[in-house]
């Protein structure tokens, strides 16, 4: 029988997801779980699995193509009853509530999702997620998914309008072959536009009947190959994604920038006296990057307002301190978390930091590593960076970049030495801190660094 596989939910508001890659194609045989294909999400990178044993009979949404969650995706052939139908593609976003509370966003997609998350990486600076409040006033002002399953189809798709949105596959095949979007009509779910549909206007032309927009300005002769002087690269899932995070993060949040300058000598001394026997002794690499975070996560503890995020009318301030860590990985920055970390000794932040850099690379993250955070610290040093102004991750009050360690001759006790140095810079919320608050929480993680020695327990 004709099974149909349906993009399956994978929680926390992620409301659509983009075809990267088939990994089968019609007429292959499929085993349960066995990987079928490669979805991009503004949440995460995924391999979604077949949830039936079967022969893939056709492919219903293309690479490139944007669907909402919930849709269908692929039919097979199979024996096998697949799980139940899984939730209508808005349930996950009206059911934020503005009282609901941290523990109860939900985690994990639906039992009876078609389909499971696998593994994946998150993308772009998205480590916090949208604020319960946040997402349920949006919620009614954002338009509502297609459905996987409409009522009523017209007989003859709509023609697309020049603000329709397009795959990058789509909008790629347009620019090249320089046509008017308006005359394409649409075959997809909602009459979106598909690869197919654009290659059937260039073999046919406009179907009769089809409206023409306004007249447009008289088009350019193409440039010949010792004219052209641009080359237009199309964006891949993963670029479209970050690029809307933060565009959504500077037209929403008015940052503010800080800096202070922070002697780390006594720092280097105590990771260079430690550092090959905690390789020894734990495997794993003592960088300078956990007893900063230890640092930050104790400081946090004392400026709550740096642990928050805007609410409409109200600050909320968040009880737990999960930290984001930028990571440059192959395919873009993402922004993995660790969880609880003030819980952690600096021994322990090592080790999990070691862990989800490692996982982040490979791209074998899951979607709680990249839940829940509620600060963010970038090590831009590491790039050779000594001073930066980074954008927030939205919705947080702020983000921390950690620069290069330079030796520089300083004033001290009346004397010239050479001295370790760092600069810490701060972007937050204006908001929610002030100045005050803001160099007050700078000054509390300069403070813990510079009194960092030779009798600093690690563990």
């Amino acid at each position: 029988m004709s099974v149909t596989i349906e993009l399956p939910h994978v929680g926390e508001s992620v409301v659509e997801g983009t075809i990267g890659k088939w990994l089968k194609k019609p007429g292959d045989m499929v085993q349960r779980y066995e990987p079928l294909v490669e979805v991009v999400t503004d949440k995460v990178t995924m391999e979604v699995p077949s949830p039936v044993t079967g022969s893939l009979l056709r492919v219903l949404a293309e690479e490139g193509e944007t669907i909402p969650m919930g849709a269908p995706i692929a039919e097979m052939d199979s024996d096998e009853v697949p799980p139940s139908t899984p939730p209508a593609p808005s349930s996950e976003l009206v059911s934020l509530s503005p009282q609901a509370s941290e523990s109860q966003v939900p985690r994990e997609a639906s039992a009876g999702t078609t389909g499971y998350l696998v593994k994946g990486a998150p993308v772009g600076p998205t480590g916090g997620g949208p604020a319960p409040e946040a997402a349920t006033q949006a919620a009614p002002a954002a338009p509502a998914p297609a459905s996987a399953t409409p009522a009523a189809t017209p007989a003859t798709p709509p023609p697309a309008r020049e603000g329709a949105r397009l795959s990058p596959a789509v909008r790629r095949l347009v620019q090249e072959h320089r046509l008017d979007i308006g005359q394409v009509q649409g075959t997809g779910m909602g009459g979106r536009i598909t690869r197919e549909d654009v290659l059937n206007f260039i073999e046919t032309g406009p179907k009769p009947g089809t409206p023409a927009t306004a007249a447009a300005s008289p088009t350019p002769a193409p440039a010949t190959d010792g004219q052209q002087e641009e080359e237009h690269v199309a964006l891949t899932p993963v670029r479209r994604m970050i690029a809307e995070a933060m565009v959504r993060s500077v037209t929403e949040i008015p940052h503010a920038w800080s800096t202070v300058e922070v002697d780390v000598t006594g720092l280097v001394a105590l990771r260079s006296q430690l550092r090959a026997d905690f390789q020894q002794r734990e495997g794993v690499e003592l960088t300078y990057l956990p007893f900063i975070i230890k640092a930050v996560v104790e400081s946090l503890k004392e400026h709550r307002t740096l642990n928050a995020s805007w609410g409409g009318d109200k600050i909320i301030l968040k009880n737990k301190i999960n930290l984001g860590i930028a990571v440059a990985a192959p395919d873009g920055l993402i922004v993995p978390v660790i969880h609880d970390a003030d819980r952690m000794s600096i021994a322990g932040l090592a080790r999990a930091l070691s862990d989800i850099a490692q996982r982040a690379r490979q791209k074998k993250l899951t979607l709680v590593d990249v839940q829940g955070g509620t600060f963010t610290l970038n090590n831009t040093g590491a790039l050779g960076s000594t001073v930066s102004q980074p954008i927030i991750n939205h919705p947080q009050a702020g983000i921390l970049t950690t620069e290069a360690i330079v030796k520089r001759p300083m004033i001290r006790d009346d004397a010239i030495a050479i001295r370790s140095m760092m600069n810490l810079c701060l972007s937050f919320d204006h908001r929610i801190n002030d100045g005050a608050e803001s160099s007050g929480f700078l000054q509390a993680v300069k403070g813990r660094l510079e009194a960092m020695g030779p009798e600093t327990a690690i563990y």
